[in-house]
């Protein structure tokens, strides 16, 4: 029995996928930046939008690694968990928080809500789709090492 018999083939994604993920994801970010820029209200008010929705965003990002980091087997210790968790829903918390405590028309409201959660979805999908690359490099990285491995024996 070889060493790679045991090993599952990750999945490539297409062209096409990652495409429209990088353009859903630019799409979802510019609708962001473009609602805050011409964001009714005080510099304040923009701000702490702005922060919340950086504060959102990397905190998706972490999420998203620290999910599929555990998928399998528990690698991370309980208190990062209870970090990554919890900076999730305080950043999402706040940045609704703020959303809804802002004194603007609810056009704008609902406007900044929808692009703010096309953020967040589309940031999920864009790290699993960066991830899913990277486990597919590294899957044949690793398969190119035992060929050349068993060439050598």
């Amino acid at each position: 029995m070889t060493p790679s018999t045991n090993l599952t083939v990750p999945r490539r994604d297409t062209a096409a996928w990652k495409l429209q993920v990088w353009i859903s994801f630019g799409i979802a970010a510019s609708l962001c930046a473009i609602g805050l820029a011409w964001l009714p209200g005080t510099d304040l008010d923009r701000a702490f939008m702005v922060m919340g929705y950086v504060f959102c965003l990397s905190s998706a990002f972490a999420l998203a690694k620290f999910v599929r980091d555990n998928e399998r087997r528990r690698v991370d210790s309980p208190m990062w968990k209870a970090v990554v968790w919890g900076g999730f829903f305080v950043a999402m918390t706040l940045t609704g928080w703020g959303l809804v405590r802002m004194d603007i028309q609810p056009v704008w409201q609902a406007y900044l809500l929808v692009s703010w959660l096309f953020l967040i979805s589309s940031t999920f999908t864009l790290a699993k789709t960066l991830r899913d690359a990277y486990e597919a490099d590294l899957f044949d990285a690793r398969l190119a090492g035992q060929r050349d491995v068993a060439h050598h024996e």
